[in-house]
C-alpha cells in the first residue's frame, strides 16, 4: 500500500473537506507540517501570516464571513500560546475553527524541554475539542474528528501534533467524512400549542418589541414580515447587525453602548419581548424585567438564561415566526410603534446633518458618509473593537450582499487586521475594508505586510484620535474616574503603511478622504487611510440625558428630541408598557450601575 507522511495525510483530510487554504507561522516544532505544506504546493495555499494570534484570528473570522471553518497553526510553547486570543474569540462566538497545535518530539516531552510544555491542559477551557495524537496512524482520523466536532459543538477544536510523528510513514487510505456532513439543516418547527400560546401573548401585549440575533441570520424577510403584520419595531444584538438592511424602517438597530438612540429609547418601555435566536449577555441591562417573554431558539440551553420567559418555544427562529405570521391577526400600530419610527427618523437626520461638516478635526459622519456611498454592495467588512463598534453600528448602511465580522462576545482589539485576511483570502475577487481605531489596529498592524506579500484588495481606514476612546467614555461615564492609561500617541500610520510596502495616505478632511478611496477603487492589492479623527466621544445612548443642556452642547444635539416628546406625542403610557398594572405599588428603585465588573456594556 502506498506510504505518505503524517502530516502530508493530515493535510490531505483539509483538502478532501473543501479547505484550501491555511494560517500560520512556522517552527522548529512544526517542520514536518511546514514539509507538508511545501508538498502541497499549488494544492493548498499557505498564508504565512506575522504572529500567530493573526493567523487564530484570521482562521475565527473565516467561519463568521463564509461559514466555513478556517484552520491555523502554531509552534510548541510560544506559538501555541499567541493561538489563544483567536481561540476565544471563536469559543465566545460559536465559531467552527481547528488550529494546529505543534509539539516537541515525543521522545523529548515531559523532560523541561526547549519550548516545551503541556500543551492540552493548557488547551482544555477554550476547546470543543482538544487531543494529542498519540501515534503517527491516527493523525487522519483525528483531523477528521477535528472538523467534525468543530462543527457539531461550534466551537474551537485543537489537534495536537508531536514533530516526530508528522514525519513517520503512515497508510495513505483515510477516507474523510465530510459529505456525511454536508446535510442541510433542519431545525424543529414550531408545536401549534406553543405557537398559539405566542400568538396570545401578541395580541394581548400593548407594546411588543421583537430582539433577534444571528439564529435567524439568512432569514430578515421573515423578520420584516412579521414587523409589518404585528408592528413590532425590530432590536437585534450587535452581531446581528446586517440580517435586516439597515434602511428598513421598524429596524431601530442593536442595543447597548454601541447601539443607536432610537433603540436605547424603547427597550425599556415593551411588555412583551419576541426574543429569537439570540444570547447577549448584556440583555441583563435591557428590557423591564416585567415585560413578558416569548423566546425561540433550536438550544434549550438558552432559553430563559438571560430573562425569565414566558413562552418558551424549542424550534427553529425563522419557521416559528412564519408560524405566528401565519396563526396571528393584523395589528394596529402601538403607541411604542410610532413613537419608535419617530425617533429613529429624528435620529438619523441629526445624523444626516453632519455628512458636509467642516469641523477639524473631521468628524466620523463625513468619513462614513464616503463609505455608504463607494463600498461596492457584496463589501466585505473586517471591523476591529472600540469606538469603531459605536461608529459602524449607527452609520453603516448594510444592504444587498454586503457582509461583515468583528470579536463579538470576546471583543479582543486587534480583530480587524487578521479579519481582512480572512475575507480577501476567501474572497478575492470582493472588496474588504479594515475599519480600525489607532488602539485596536496597532495591536496587529504588523499584517499589512501579510496584506502587500498576498496584494490583498484591502483599504485599511485607520480612524486615529489619540486615545483608547472606548475606554476613556468607560472612565468618564460609568466609574467617574480620571482619565488612566488611555491616551495614545499621535502616529503617522501612512509612514508605517508605506515601509510595509502599502500604498498609504494621510485624510482630514472628506475630500482628501474620498479622493484616496477612488484611487484605492481604480488600484490593485493593498492600501491605508490614516484618517485624523476628531477627539470627542460618539453620543452617549447610555447617558441620553437631553434634558441637561450641557450634555445636550457636548454631543452638539440641539436637534435631538427626547424620547419623552415622542411618548408623550403617541400616547406611551409607562405603566401599561411595562407590563405593569395602575393599581401596582410603587416600582422598586433601580439599582446602581455595575462599575466594578469590567464588562462593556456592547
Amino acid at each position: 500500500m502506498t506510504k505518505i507522511n503524517g502530516s502530508d495525510a493530515m493535510l490531505q483530510v483539509l483538502l478532501d473537506w473543501h479547505i484550501d487554504h491555511i494560517y500560520g507561522f512556522p517552527g522548529g516544532s512544526f517542520d514536518s507540517t511546514m514539509n507538508a505544506i511545501h508538498n502541497f504546493k499549488g494544492k493548498l495555499k499557505y498564508i504565512e501570516v506575522r504572529h500567530e494570534e493573526a493567523g487564530a484570528l484570521a482562521a475565527a473570522a473565516e467561519y463568521k464571513f463564509t461559514g466555513n471553518a478556517g484552520v491555523c497553526f502554531g509552534s510548541a510553547g510560544p506559538g501555541a500560546v499567541h493561538l489563544m486570543n483567536g481561540l476565544y474569540d471563536a469559543k465566545y462566538d460559536k465559531v467552527p475553527m481547528v488550529a494546529i497545535v505543534a509539539n516537541v518530539p515525543t521522545s523529548r516531552q515531559d523532560i523541561d524541554f526547549f519550548q516545551a510544555f503541556d500543551e492540552k491542559p493548557w488547551f482544555d477551557a477554550v476547546a470543543v475539542w482538544n487531543h494529542q495524537v498519540k501515534t503517527a496512524d491516527q493523525i487522519p482520523g483525528m483531523m477528521d474528528e477535528a472538523l467534525r466536532q468543530a462543527y457539531a459543538k461550534k466551537g474551537p477544536a485543537v489537534l495536537i501534533l508531536p514533530k516526530d510523528f508528522g514525519w513517520d510513514k503512515i497508510n495513505d487510505n483515510f477516507r474523510v467524512t465530510y459529505d456525511s456532513l454536508q446535510a442541510i439543516p433542519n431545525y424543529a418547527a414550531p408545536k401549534k400549542e406553543s405557537v398559539d400560546a405566542a400568538v396570545k401573548l401578541l395580541k394581548e401585549a400593548k407594546n411588543p418589541v421583537v430582539y433577534y440575533g444571528v439564529g435567524v441570520k439568512g432569514h430578515g424577510d421573515v423578520l420584516k414580515a412579521f414587523a409589518n403584520k404585528f408592528k413590532t419595531p425590530l432590536l437585534s444584538s450587535v452581531i446581528a447587525k446586517g440580517v435586516v438592511e439597515d434602511k428598513f424602517p421598524a429596524y431601530m438597530g442593536s442595543i447597548g453602548r454601541v447601539a443607536p438612540k432610537a433603540s436605547d429609547d424603547i427597550q425599556t418601555h415593551a411588555d412583551l419581548v419576541v426574543w429569537v435566536g439570540n444570547n447577549s449577555p448584556f440583555s441583563v441591562f435591557f428590557f423591564n424585567p416585567k415585560a413578558k417573554v416569548i423566546q425561540i431558539d433550536v438550544d434549550s440551553e438558552k432559553l430563559g438564561k438571560r430573562h425569565a420567559v414566558d413562552v418558551p418555544i424549542l424550534a427553529d427562529g425563522a419557521k416559528t415566526l412564519q408560524a405566528m405570521i401565519d396563526a396571528g391577526e393584523d395589528r394596529e400600530e402601538s403607541p411604542l410603534y410610532k413613537a419608535a419610527l419617530a425617533d429613529r427618523q429624528n435620529w438619523d437626520e441629526w445624523q444626516e446633518s453632519f455628512v458636509d461638516s467642516d469641523q477639524m478635526p473631521v468628524r466620523p459622519e463625513p468619513i462614513f458618509d464616503v463609505i455608504n456611498k463607494y463600498a461596492d454592495d457584496d463589501a466585505m467588512f473586517a471591523i476591529d473593537v472600540g469606538n469603531i463598534n459605536i461608529n459602524f453600528q449607527r452609520l453603516v448602511n448594510l444592504h444587498d450582499e454586503q457582509t461583515w465580522a468583528t470579536s463579538g462576545l470576546y471583543a479582543t482589539m486587534g480583530f480587524g487586521t487578521p479579519a481582512s485576511l480572512a475575507a480577501a483570502t476567501t474572497h478575492p475577487e470582493r472588496e474588504v475594508w479594515n475599519l480600525g481605531g489607532d488602539g485596536g489596529f496597532a495591536m496587529m498592524s504588523q499584517e499589512l505586510l501579510t496584506q502587500a506579500r498576498y496584494n490583498m484588495h484591502v483599504l485599511n481606514v485607520v480612524f486615529t484620535n489619540e486615545t483608547l476612546g472606548f475606554i476613556e467614555a468607560e472612565q468618564v461615564d460609568q466609574s467617574h474616574q480620571p482619565l488612566s492609561g488611555v491616551i495614545m500617541p499621535d502616529n503617522d500610520w501612512a509612514k508605517v503603511g508605506e515601509g510595509m510596502n502599502v500604498k498609504s495616505v494621510t485624510a482630514r478632511t472628506k475630500k482628501e478622504f474620498e479622493d484616496a478611496v477612488k484611487e484605492f477603487k481604480q488600484m490593485d492589492g493593498p492600501m491605508l487611510i490614516d484618517v485624523k479623527l476628531t477627539h470627542e466621544m460618539p453620543y452617549s445612548t447610555e447617558l441620553n440625558t437631553l434634558d441637561d443642556p450641557e450634555f445636550v452642547k457636548k454631543y452638539q444635539a440641539e436637534d435631538l428630541k427626547p424620547f419623552s416628546y415622542f411618548a408623550e406625542k403617541y400616547g406611551v403610557v409607562d405603566d401599561t408598557a411595562s407590563g405593569a398594572s395602575e393599581e401596582e405599588a410603587e416600582p422598586e428603585p433601580e439599582e446602581e450601575p455595575d462599575t466594578t465588573s469590567g464588562a462593556s456594556e456592547h
